[in-house]
């Protein structure tokens, strides 16, 4: 009897593990490019003869997310062995051997090629972050994930370069206030992914093994860290928000402060968006202690319905007063 060969299950395609590797639900964190762009106020600037603020930053988006997703095949190379004991991270395509090393340096190289051509024409303080985060990240496979704190600062550096990357390539300027909650809010979701991580590992004996940095971790420890930088990052926001000057509303919207008390006139409204910052963080908070949700903050935010529209509504009055009421 002549036996035909079943075709593998679409999940098992080359196509399908190429892509579960590049991680495009990642992609959520290079939003973070367009933060410089909103708060300045230049969201729908297009200069003369040239492509508006908008594309550019879209446009370095795709490159940024070209090379983050290059960075996802290299190190799920290098954590082969630790990524096979770990009980999650072994259903990765590398980790399992469905898609071969070899295979996935390529991708890797090639995707690192179409970065380098594609930044060519973008600005050189932008193609100089790109390598910096590419060097970052490389490091931090190698040798920084493994140092306790400096691999949590190590993210949040990540997350500081792709604020830069999107400031300098259309050449805006960014206040200090905002850096800060940037740096705050990484740091804080990087505690929440240890946190995460080593309660799912806790149990486990082969918990070095999967991140050594982890062993150096207590509890205590890490329950102080994630207090103090929740606390820095709604408190520099607020800071932000404060600093934040909105010049005086257009005419179709002065009519409104006819009707209010001057107690209530405030060209600071960009503090409306306060308490939603609260909210958020408490609700990250709760999802973190909870329901042990922080080993991957895009999906916290992409599946939580209470955080994802209390992000929607942030972003809606942060536009609202910056665009409407300016």
């Amino acid at each position: 009897m002549i036996s035909i060969p079943l075709k593998k299950p679409f999940n098992q395609s080359f196509v399908y593990l190429v892509a579960k590797t590049a991680r495009p639900q990642q992609w959520i964190k290079n939003l973070a490019l367009y933060a410089a762009l909103v708060f300045s106020g230049f969201f729908f600037y297009h200069p003369a003869g040239e492509p508006s603020y908008f594309m550019t930053v879209s446009y370095a988006f795709v490159v940024f997310s070209i090379l983050t997703s290059s960075i996802y095949f290299i190190n799920d190379i290098v954590d082969f062995e630790s990524d096979k004991q770990h009980p999650f991270k072994k259903k990765r395509p590398i980790a399992s051997e469905l898609l071969s090393r070899s295979s996935a340096l390529k991708i890797s190289l090639l995707g690192l090629f179409l970065v380098f051509i594609l930044s060519t024409g973008l600005a050189l303080f932008f193609r100089i972050l790109l390598l910096a985060y590419f060097l970052l990240q490389i490091l931090y496979s190698k040798k920084l994930k493994h140092i306790p704190i400096i691999d949590v600062v190590s993210i949040a550096s990540g997350f500081l370069i792709r604020i830069y990357a999107g400031a300098v390539v259309i050449n805006l300027h960014m206040s200090v206030w905002f850096l800060l909650t940037v740096v705050s809010a990484s740091l804080f979701l990087a505690v929440g992914k240890r946190q995460s991580e080593r309660t799912l590992l806790g149990n486990e004996s082969n918990i070095g093994t999967t991140r050594q940095s982890l062993k150096r971790y207590s509890q205590r420890l890490l329950d102080q860290y994630t207090g103090m930088f929740a606390n820095a990052t709604w408190l520099t926001y607020a800071l932000f928000a404060f600093q934040n000057e909105i010049s005086a509303p257009r005419q179709k919207i002065e009519l409104i402060y006819t009707f209010l008390p001057k107690a209530l006139h405030s060209q600071k409204l960009l503090m409306l968006t306060i308490p939603f910052v609260i909210f958020g963080v408490m609700r990250y908070l709760q999802l973190v202690y909870e329901n042990n949700q922080g080993e991957s903050p895009e999906k916290v935010l992409l599946n939580d319905k209470p955080l994802l529209i209390t992000v929607g509504l942030f972003g809606a009055i942060v536009m609202f007063v910056t665009y409407i009421l300016t």
